[in-house]
């Protein structure tokens, strides 16, 4: 994919593989940041402790830098769909807690003028494919974002990502997720602002639980491109 060699699932040479980070260490029990070294027991990021999101958890596959930002960038903007039966394996791996405590999995929606222009929503091919690999159901109209927002890249700070985002998300039948738990998928983790939304928005339709599953997540500031 980076490189343009052919390669096979999930579309990335040897080369390019070698080059990607894997989050597989230690992190944060919230939201899966990494820290640089093993703590004893279960350890929340400061973020998490000063502000509480509204999901479980959150886990992502791998950081989003510019060694896997070409892929990621392909299969949401580039119609790269061929992308998505390799990254859903991964998404299993990675996400194995989330999944085995859901009942239903709900992809991050797009305002209807941007589906429009994209044609389709990544998240969602993602979380229809991981559906069927697990014999899970999965709805993804049970959330939508009911006001158009600028980027979530184009923001200068996590308050402004939050601001952006606040109520921009909503349920329109509750009854589609009262009492379930939740796997919310996303494509990338940012400052976590887009999922925490979506969580309120679930949580307060009576959702009892939300786990967030993400393709990558951002460890630095700097390597915000999406």
């Amino acid at each position: 994919m980076s490189c343009r060699l052919p390669v096979g699932a999930p579309g990335l040479c040897a080369a390019c593989w070698s080059a990607i980070t894997f989050l597989d260490g230690p992190g944060c029990t919230c939201c899966g940041l990494p820290f640089p070294v093993e703590l004893e027991g279960e350890n929340s990021c400061a973020a998490c402790l000063a502000r509480p999101p509204a999901f479980d958890t959150a886990r992502a596959i791998l950081v989003y830098d510019e060694k896997s930002r070409g892929a990621i960038l392909a299969l949401k903007h580039a119609d790269r769909l061929d992308l998505v039966p390799g990254f859903t394996r991964w998404l299993e791996r990675a996400g194995r807690a989330g999944l085995a405590d859901c009942d239903l999995i709900v992809p991050v929606p797009l305002h209807r003028w941007r589906l429009w222009q994209r044609r389709y929503n990544q998240s969602a091919e993602l979380a229809r494919r991981l559906a069927a690999s697990r014999a899970l159901a999965v709805d993804p109209f049970a959330l939508v974002r009911s006001r158009s927002t600028p980027s979530q890249g184009a923001m200068p700070s996590a308050k402004a990502r939050r601001r952006n985002v606040q109520r921009a998300f909503k349920v329109p039948d509750p009854a589609r997720v009262r009492g379930k738990r939740i796997l919310l998928l996303d494509d990338v983790l940012t400052t976590g602002a887009t999922v925490d939304a979506c969580a309120r928005a679930l949580k307060r339709a009576g959702a009892t639980r939300v786990h967030v599953l993400a393709l990558a997540r951002v460890v630095k500031a700097s390597d915000v491109l999406i």
